[in-house]
């Protein structure tokens, strides 16, 4: 009877356990735990308008990133921000819909004149069509095993977004934004009153319709840097979701833009669990490591459209500590939701099937490690046989490693290991196929490890026999 009845409480805790939002893992929160399992997110994915864009599929696209080995999308909600046609030079941007292609939070009306087609909005009204395609967006991705990073504001960068948000009183027939400029929707005081209560409306309403989802996280505002945004109404955000959550079952993970490349965090407000960049740096995932979070880097770009770079990039940040990485591909348009559309030679970003199935193979890489016991340690490393090579690693003093080497072939890595028998496994970042397996005796002094040859990167796995 014992037997029986710890077999039942057990059954029942794992089946607790698998019925929870993603969160911070319990042993090492720098990284996530999904469906009871430790797990780095990583993607390569659309330009976030997949809910907003009508003719956007969002069931093949979810497909094909499940397919491609990825676990991860970014979605912005439509609510206040859209992008016109042409926006940053970015061709068939899923952000920009065609003429009666938007769908947003809000009903129209029966007043004709909205800058991009068709009646004017009803901020007082909710667009039932809407939170239906969102819902079927959610149940999409849950089905295919991608956390959705669910965007709800975005900052007006010029006129032009401005001009077509549904704020803009030329395009509601409820004008509560009389007398404001775009660089004033995200503060708090007493002149946007009644903007910050249509917000707050907003996001309690989301988080209320979306609560029984476990696949989400909620993203205040992407890049909140630019169009003066202001860390007060970042934190009434931040305070509207956790305030709506505690009468509801469950509690899903808040997440903050910071900075581009790379900043160090010095108030962090206490609300949020996963702290991104855009563009970052390596140093952005190794200065914050100390705040016991996750640290993202949610969009990548404006630096060519070869897969290398981007691969690189995804390779170096996750190994100084990042435990979430969404490539910014450029491939997924309406009509080519697959991910094969070619896009011209000036696109702000790549993506492609190969560098998705690259970005793939690292996730892979951590996710054969025992990396919640892992954390970054450079002192491991004692010298490097070029001074232009970059070497990330991380460790379990003693147990396991795993690195990534970028630039000069026919290196030579000096690290400090304790005495034991390691196997020492060399590997293709961009197949994953192994380069070379060995095994190698450390006596408590440096030892000194030849790379195979490679072209621009390798990876390193070191584990105790």
């Amino acid at each position: 009877m014992k037997v029986i009845l710890a077999i039942l409480i057990l059954i029942v805790n794992t089946a607790v356990a698998q019925n929870i939002p993603v969160a911070l893992n319990a042993q090492n929160p720098h990284y996530f735990t999904y469906q009871n399992k430790p797990i780095v997110l990583v993607t390569s994915g659309e330009h976030y308008g997949a809910l907003l864009n009508l003719d956007f599929d969002f069931n093949k696209y979810l497909a094909t990133l499940h397919k491609d080995g990825l676990n991860l999308t970014r979605l912005f909600t439509g609510a206040l921000y859209v992008e016109p046609s042409g926006a940053f030079n970015i061709e068939r941007n899923t952000l920009a819909p065609l003429p009666m292609k938007f769908i947003c939070p809000y009903a129209r009306s029966n007043n004709p004149g909205y800058a991009n087609g068709g009646n004017k909005f009803d901020l007082t009204r909710w667009d039932a069509a809407y939170f239906t395609r969102l819902k079927k967006f959610m149940s999409m991705a849950r089905d295919n095993n991608v956390i959705v990073e669910l965007t709800f504001f975005c900052p007006f960068y010029d006129s032009t977004q401005w001009k077509l948000s549904p704020l803009n009183d030329a395009n509601n027939i409820n004008k509560i934004a009389t007398g404001l400029e775009r660089t004033d929707i995200y503060i708090v005081s007493s002149k946007t009153r009644a903007i910050n209560a249509l917000q707050a409306k907003f996001v309690s309403k989301v988080v209320t319709e979306l609560n029984s989802y476990d696949n989400l996280m909620y993203e205040i505002i992407n890049e909140p840097y630019f169009g003066g945004v202001t860390l007060e109404w970042q934190h009434f955000i931040a305070t509207i979701i956790d305030s709506t959550e505690k009468h509801l079952p469950k509690k899903h993970l808040i997440t903050q833009n910071i900075a581009n490349d790379a900043a160090l965090i010095t108030k962090p407000d206490s609300l949020i669990s996963v702290f991104n960049f855009h563009y970052a740096l390596p140093v952005a995932a190794a200065e914050n490591y100390y705040l016991n979070k996750v640290i993202g880097c949610n969009e990548t770009g404006f630096a060519g459209i070869a897969d290398s770079v981007y691969r690189l990039q995804a390779w170096q940040f996750m190994l100084a500590g990042g435990a979430l990485f969404n490539n910014l591909d450029y491939s997924f348009v309406a009509g080519y939701e697959d991910g094969t559309f070619k896009y011209h030679k000036d696109q702000p970003g790549g993506g492609s099937i190969a560098l998705r199935r690259q970005l793939a193979v690292l996730k892979d890489f951590i996710t054969s490690l025992d990396f919640i016991h892992l954390k970054p340690d450079s002192s491991v490393i004692k010298d490097v046989s070029s001074a232009d090579a970059s070497v990330k690693i991380l460790c379990n003093n003693g147990k396991e490693y795993a690195a990534h080497i970028k630039g000069e072939n026919n290196l030579q890595l000096q690290l400090d290991l304790p005495s034991n028998n390691y196997k020492v496994v060399w590997i293709d970042p961009v197949s994953g196929n192994i380069l070379s397996s060995t095994t190698i005796q450390a006596h408590d002094e440096p030892i000194t490890l030849t790379a195979p040859a490679y072209k621009t990167d390798i990876a390193l796995k070191i584990m105790k026999e």
